[in-house]
């Protein structure tokens, strides 16, 4: 779709890939396809080759061309690399694990993954047979030591991790799981393809909730895979229509709209989350930042190595335990008190009682005093003023 292969700068690719005027009208914006079936000129005879939009549709098509772009936009011009747009975040993930993996097979995934994606593991596909194993992410000896030989499929990485902020190095890992004869799968949810390109790294599918920072304006459910390999590309695209969780024509237009504005605003993002981390670090009731731009954070280093900045997510332990922490919440103005992030606005949550509540009592249960902030767009002051009072 990206008739530009010289576009490999992403502000330009996050504007133009997929989104040629339309041939009709001149239209600069992809129309809404908000249609379900399309007439045929004769049996067979598809108009561009549209039937029916849960297999394919051009608003869909135009998001999932940007996607591919996005992650990797020299492959996207050759067409080796597919982007797929789904109806979730866990759409995708469920997807992809149901056409890279059998009942039987085993999965590393990280042990601090995200409460969803670990529902979807010990919940939905362990009864379906299929194996898990947690990994500290950050060492790379420890995610080798929990492959299964001969039956490890899938490596699975978030980085940063959902929601303490850990890095792990996409290079290396890609390593363990290639040799393992293992496929590595990063979502990219919390870095974006802005800062941090994981197919370049040696990564073979990228997951997006593209809820998060790619519709960016918390008003659009959707999800993503990109995948560079064009064999495992067609079996992803193939499952997307057999299992049909697709993005719907409305949903891809609001993250296409999204994804035009991504660079402008992750800069920001990541401008604001420096300034307010740097008051937490000072503030007497916080114990612990945890965020990979600092020096002293364990990944940072690596992070250095493979993001272009640091992101806007930003978690805190706070004085006090699970009650302070709650109270913290509690008492945000500004910071809206929600799950999700990744929105224009700032969203304040605590972890252990909210999107990962379904982790409690398992080894991927997080800290009872940590709070969760996803900081937005607004005045860096105002934030900074607004978790001052919230922390008393």
């Amino acid at each position: 779709m990206n008739e530009h292969p010289a576009w490999t700068h992403l502000e330009t690719v996050a504007l133009h890939a997929g989104q040629e005027p339309d041939a009709l009208t001149g239209a600069v914006v992809p129309p809404i396809y908000q249609v379900s079936t399309y007439a045929q000129d004769g049996v067979g005879g598809l108009r561009g080759g549209y039937e029916y939009s849960r297999s394919g549709n051009p608003t869909r098509d135009a998001l999932q061309a940007c996607l591919a772009a996005l992650e990797d936009p020299v492959g996207a011009a050759a067409g080796t690399t597919l982007g797929m747009a789904f109806a979730s975040g866990l759409a995708a993930e469920d997807t992809l694990l149901r056409t890279v993996c059998a009942p039987g097979d085993h999965v590393v995934i990280p042990d601090d993954a995200y409460g969803g994606t670990f529902r979807l593991f010990a919940k939905v596909l362990g009864r379906w047979g299929l194996d898990y194993t947690p990994a500290r992410l950050t060492d790379v000896e420890a995610v080798a030591a929990a492959v299964v030989p001969g039956r490890t499929k899938v490596v699975w990485v978030e980085t940063p991790t959902n929601p303490l902020l850990r890095v792990a190095d996409i290079a290396a890992l890609a390593d363990v799981a290639h040799a393992a004869g293992a496929i590595l799968v990063v979502d990219n949810t919390f870095a974006s393809p802005y800062l941090q390109q994981p197919l370049l790294l040696g990564a073979d599918v990228v997951v997006h909730s593209t809820t998060k920072y790619l519709g960016g304006h918390s008003d659009v459910i959707g999800g993503a895979l990109v995948a560079r390999d064009p064999e495992l590309a067609a079996q992803l695209a193939y499952h997307q229509n057999a299992m049909g969780a697709v993005a719907g024509p409305f949903d891809s237009w609001l993250v296409l709209r999204g994804a035009k504005t991504l660079a402008v605003r992750m800069d920001r993002h990541c401008a604001n989350a420096r300034s307010v981390v740097d008051v937490l670090r000072e503030h007497p009731k916080v114990v612990e930042v945890l965020y990979p731009g600092l020096e002293g954070h364990d990944g940072h280093h690596v992070a250095v190595k493979q993001m272009r900045d640091f992101g806007g997510m930003v978690s805190f332990r706070v004085a006090g335990g699970e009650a302070a922490a709650v109270e913290v919440c509690n008492r945000a103005r500004l910071f809206t008190l929600g799950e999700s992030l990744g929105g224009v606005e700032s969203l304040i949550e605590h972890p252990g009682r909210m999107t990962h509540a379904s982790a409690a009592g398992s080894p991927l249960e997080v800290p009872a005093d940590l709070v969760r902030i996803s900081v937005g767009l607004e005045h860096v002051d105002d934030l900074v003023g607004d978790l001052v009072q919230a922390l008393g």
